[in-house]
C-alpha cells in the first residue's frame, strides 16, 4: 500500500485485505485505511467479505451475487435489502 500511495494515486484497489486477520488486527487496518481516505483524499474500490468492516468504513456499497449487481447505495440501505439477505444468508433467512 505504501508503494501505491507514493505514486499519488486518486484511486486504489483493495482486494481482501482483511483475509485472515484477528479482530484486533481489522480494527487496526480500519483505522489506517480511513487515515488513508481523509489524508490523502483517495477514493478506495475494496473487495472485501468481511462486511461488519465494510459496513463501518463504506460511503456507498455494491453488492454483487454470482457476478450480478443486486444492490447499490448507502450501507444500511444494502444491509437491509432481501434480495442481500438472500444472496448471503440463505432464502430461509431473507
Amino acid at each position: 500500500m505504501a508503494r501505491a500511495l507514493a505514486t499519488q494515486p486518486r484511486v486504489i484497489l483493495l482486494d481482501e485485505v482483511l483475509a485472515g486477520l484477528n479482530p484486533s488486527e481489522i480494527q487496526q487496518a480500519l483505522e489506517l485505511i480511513e487515515k488513508i481516505r481523509s489524508q490523502f483524499q483517495i477514493t478506495l474500490f475494496w473487495i472485501e467479505h468481511v462486511m461488519g468492516a465494510i459496513m463501518k468504513a463504506s460511503d456507498r456499497v455494491i453488492v454483487l451475487d454470482q457476478g450480478q449487481k443486486i444492490k447499490e447505495g448507502k450501507p444500511k440501505d444494502v444491509v437491509s435489502d432481501p434480495r442481500v439477505i438472500e444472496a448471503y444468508l440463505g432464502e430461509e433467512n431473507a
